[in-house]
C-alpha cells in the first residue's frame, strides 16, 4: 500500500473520503446513520474521481 504522502493532493483526498466512509460503517451509530455518512463521503470520492468510480 502506498503511503498517503506519496499521493497527489487529489488521490490522498480521495483516500481519506473513503477511509471515512469505511469508518463510518463500524461507527457506534443506527445503521440509518452509518449507511447515511457512508453514502455522503463516498459520493465526495466518486465526484473527486469524475465520476469514474
Amino acid at each position: 500500500m502506498r503511503h498517503t504522502l506519496t499521493l497527489s493532493p487529489s488521490k490522498a483526498r480521495v483516500a481519506a473520503y473513503k477511509a471515512m466512509a469505511f469508518a463510518a460503517l463500524h461507527a457506534n451509530s443506527s445503521l440509518s446513520v452509518r449507511l447515511a455518512r457512508y453514502n455522503a463521503h463516498m459520493t465526495k470520492a466518486r465526484s473527486l474521481l469524475g465520476g469514474a468510480q
